[in-house]
């Protein structure tokens, strides 16, 4: 990155689920670029930890799933900042699939798309205004390739296709207010979940995607800032995949017809 260049000057931005992984690497790549940060998370001491390591960030307690604690992250925000430029939905969760769909529990189904889908719509809500009255106000919304492709994970998945679904109705109810919607479908991310399996991610990246690596918290910040600077002023209601390649080419298929290749 130039480190000369500074789109966020001014801007301020609010993260949900920012102190761990791709939020905490949005939240760095945003301040490198002038924003004042907001680190919203459940968990207060991560969010607290990443908001001192970052210059010009700050923490806020909140549950996604709860109304009254998203209208005041968004109203601390204003208030902390005196404006919202942007904000990042990363909050989710996600829950292993039971070997039936028979045995999976209303619960865990129920808390992933109240978490991963509904608390962007609560967050959405309660921004809306005043990205509006910033006069360039954008909402990136965090999905995922499972919204694309079945990988596991019924609820996630179905969080992350109705997330991209509400991107794009969203966009056309906030287009004529001056305010930008748009996701970002990431593949598989090497963050804390795949902690001590270096040796499985190097395999992963080996053999499925195209560009021979998985992706790092870094190549989703990119992407996010991407898409809520000045540079993307023309782009909304958008699903953009960074996926190093895996959802444009079949990696196994081409690996076999080249071994067929190969015999003669």
């Amino acid at each position: 990155m130039n480190e000369s260049l500074k789109r966020f000057e001014g801007y301020a931005v609010l993260i949900t689920g920012g102190a761990r992984g791709v939020g905490e690497a949005t939240a760095r790549r945003f301040a490198s670029e002038g924003a004042r940060v907001l680190i919203a998370d459940i968990d207060a001491a991560a969010a607290e930890k990443a908001a001192a390591a970052i210059p010009g960030a700050e923490s806020v307690v909140c549950d996604v799933a709860d109304r009254a604690a998203v209208d005041a992250a968004v109203a601390y925000a204003v208030e902390r900042f005196g404006r919202l430029d942007t904000l990042v939905n990363n909050a989710f969760a996600g829950t292993d699939d039971t070997p039936l769909i028979e045995d999976e529990p209303d619960a865990d189904w129920t808390r992933v798309l109240d978490i991963s889908l509904t608390g962007a719509f609560r967050f959405a809500r309660a921004a809306m205004p005043h990205l509006e009255a910033s006069g360039r106000g954008s909402i990136v919304n965090i999905g995922s390739v499972n919204a694309e492709m079945d990988f596991g994970g019924h609820a996630y998945s179905a969080a992350k296709a109705g997330l991209a679904s509400f991107t794009r109705t969203l966009a056309g109810d906030a287009g004529p207010r001056g305010v930008r919607v748009n996701q970002i479908n990431p593949g598989t991310i090497r963050t804390r979940a795949w902690e001590g399996q270096d040796q499985g991610l190097a395999e992963l990246g080996r053999k499925i995607y195209p560009l021979g690596r998985v992706g790092e918290p870094e190549d989703i910040a990119a992407a996010v800032t991407f898409l809520a600077s000045p540079d993307a002023a023309w782009i909304t209601g958008t699903t953009l995949r960074v996926d190093g390649g895996l959802l444009a080419v079949n990696t196994s298929f081409r690996e076999i017809l080249d071994e067929e290749r190969a015999k003669g």
